[in-house]
């Protein structure tokens, strides 16, 4: 199985960001075809001080060709152009497999 992952830093307006992220931008990433699992983890803290980051997002498909897929497609085409427009600046995407 293979995961896409974004990692989000805290942005300048929280409010404003949670508010896009939810209402428009999670509704476009689960239009991907092949997707499996969405999990959304809102960051709290970390073990010693406060934490720079704000959500991280855990994309799961069967394979990197389904992921590749996806992305290619006119959804992933949406969910990358919405992406640049609200989070350019904060956000940071890897690609892993499960273990």
């Amino acid at each position: 199985m293979t995961k896409l992952i974004a990692l989000y830093r805290k942005p300048a307006d929280v409010a404003a960001f949670d508010k896009h992220y939810f209402e428009i931008h999670t509704p476009l990433v689960k239009q991907y075809p092949g997707l499996r699992k969405l999990e959304i983890t809102k960051i709290t803290g970390a073990p010693i001080g406060e934490t720079k980051f704000h959500l991280l997002c855990e994309m799961y498909f069967d394979s990197q060709e389904a992921m590749d897929a996806a992305l290619a497609s006119k959804e992933g085409r949406a969910v990358a152009k919405d992406l640049m427009s609200f989070a350019a600046d904060v956000v940071t995407v890897f690609i892993g497999e499960v273990q």
